[in-house]
């Protein structure tokens, strides 16, 4: 049975059917490589409803570990160069339209534009490790701590107050 999704009407912005995060895990879902407090819980509640996929080039090679005992679909680990591109191509292969993207740096780029342009929902993070301005003029939004990310996919109505117009 496919997991039911989150829906969220934003007026003036559109309807979003989100079925899959996609999201990097250095400067995004970690800092210093360690996960940030709070994410595993939230990923728990998430999992109920969405698909998760973690994306990474692992800086730290503690991605694996750090994640062990949460509900993660896939853990996709980058190899060779070009990792805007692979994340990018990532995501599309999900269908952009039901993925809400997170990321921080350069690498994340073109994974939060596809969604971006793709009618899915992207969102720029910064846990303290900084956000490429790349990063953030790719997004619909950008947040200070991953939490406050994925909470808007559990309280949807800051994600409403924030993108409507």
């Amino acid at each position: 049975m496919a997991k039911v999704g989150i829906r969220i009407d934003i007026p003036g912005f559109g309807k979003l059917e989100i079925r899959a995060i996609a999201s990097d895990f250095t400067g995004t879902l970690a800092f210093d490589g360690k996960l940030i407090k709070g994410v595993k819980k939230r990923f728990k509640n998430l999992a109920r409803k969405l698909d998760i996929y973690v994306l990474t080039a692992d800086t730290f090679g503690t991605a694996r570990a750090e994640l062990a005992g949460i509900p993660v679909k896939k853990i996709v680990t980058l190899k060779g160069s070009a990792h805007d591109a692979q994340k990018r191509d990532f995501v599309q292969k999900l269908g952009a339209k039901h993925v809400a993207v997170f990321g921080n740096g350069n690498n994340d780029r073109l994974q939060l534009k596809a969604v971006k342009d793709g009618g899915g929902l992207a969102v720029a993070v910064d846990n303290g490790e900084g956000c490429a301005v790349d990063a953030i003029l790719n997004a619909h939004l950008f947040v200070t701590g991953i939490n406050h990310g994925l909470d808007l996919l559990l309280h949807t109505d800051r994600c409403k107050a924030t993108l409507r117009f």
